[in-house]
């Protein structure tokens, strides 16, 4: 059965609110919670970027049955690998096991932030493959010394792992992504309802993986309403993933949409009271072979009563699809 989850979106809600967020979604019944980790919002009309592995501490403390994934960070340019690899270790233990380590290449909103440029893509997919194996080899729990083409690893050890580390995810967009990095990852993260994707990471992998999307719904009892919440919010999302890895500000996301209408929104995310509706927006990831689906609900103002009045019977919607 595929299973769905809910997003904590560190870029419209604060740290409290998270972790109280999640907590309501759990008992509203998703079977899986993912957190972004930005160092910036993408519009300044979000209004924040809490540190998600300080959340996700929380959150794991906080609730006993549901999975957790960071989707995504970014292990090689605000991150050491080598850091990555023990707070994913600790975040592994503290959850007794339900969390899954989603790493991508990065976007130039968070990474710039430590002034150390941003490189070409080719090259950032190098480091992303030098820092997962690191990442493996220190949750082996034996001692590491590494030397690369972009890190250092001197004598380093994480002393408090699980047997076995923690399962990875890592995010993909074609077919030369698939091809490098099926091997080293445990699981598929996809953000566009490709079968291709699916199909091409199972061909590679060679062994069964879960493939784990994420889609975008903005409930709300009025639908215009809902509408001019997800343009005020959400209006960069349509930018595709070339323009959104690269611009480096909230201004610089302000300026490339500015152009974005209400209606352009409302025809790329499903908006308002519907839950049949917003089910539907979900199938085309069904569709394509996706094992698990995060719902992101647009928005701070209405999440908690999202949880409490609408999350399970849309997810009883959703499992019915």
């Amino acid at each position: 059965m595929v299973r769905f989850g809910y997003t904590l979106m560190t870029e419209q809600s604060g740290p409290k609110d998270l972790v109280r967020y999640a907590v309501a979604a759990e008992e509203a019944g998703f079977d899986f919670e993912v957190s972004s980790d930005h160092y910036s919002p993408w519009l300044t009309e979000q209004g924040h970027a809490p540190y998600a592995w300080s959340v996700l501490g929380a959150v794991a403390h906080a609730t006993s049955r549901v999975e957790l994934v960071s989707y995504v960070t970014c292990p090689s340019i605000r991150y050491h690998p080598a850091v990555v690899a023990q707070k994913a270790a600790t975040l592994g233990l503290l959850s007794d096991g339900r969390f899954i380590l989603g790493l991508g290449s990065g976007e130039n909103l968070n990474e710039h932030v430590v002034g150390e440029g941003w490189p070409a893509v080719a090259a950032r997919q190098d480091m992303l493959e030098e820092a997962v194996h690191i990442i493996r080899e220190l949750h082996t729990g034996e001692l590491v010394t590494w030397e690369g083409d972009y890190f250092r690893v001197d004598s380093a050890r994480i002393w408090d792992v699980a047997e076995g580390g923690v399962p990875i995810a890592l995010a993909v967009s074609g077919e030369k992504s698939i091809e490098r990095f099926a091997p080293l990852g445990d699981h598929l993260i996809a953000v566009e309802p490709d079968a291709e994707l699916v199909s091409g990471w199972s061909a590679v992998a060679g062994e069964p993986s879960r493939a784990i999307g994420q889609i975008p719904i903005c409930w709300g009892p009025d639908k215009e309403a809902a509408i001019k919440q997800a343009h005020e919010q959400f209006r960069w999302f349509g930018g595709g993933w070339s323009v959104n890895a690269d611009l480096p500000t909230p201004a610089g996301f302000a300026a490339a949409s500015q152009f974005v209408r209400e209606e352009d929104v409302a025809g790329s995310i499903a908006c308002g009271p519907d839950l049949d509706e917003l089910a539907e927006s979900v199938k085309p990831y069904l569709e394509a072979g996706f094992t698990d689906v995060a719902v992101v609900q647009v928005g701070d103002e209405g999440q908690d009563r999202f949880l409490a009045e609408v999350a399970p019977a849309l997810l009883e919607k959703l499992r019915a699809l």
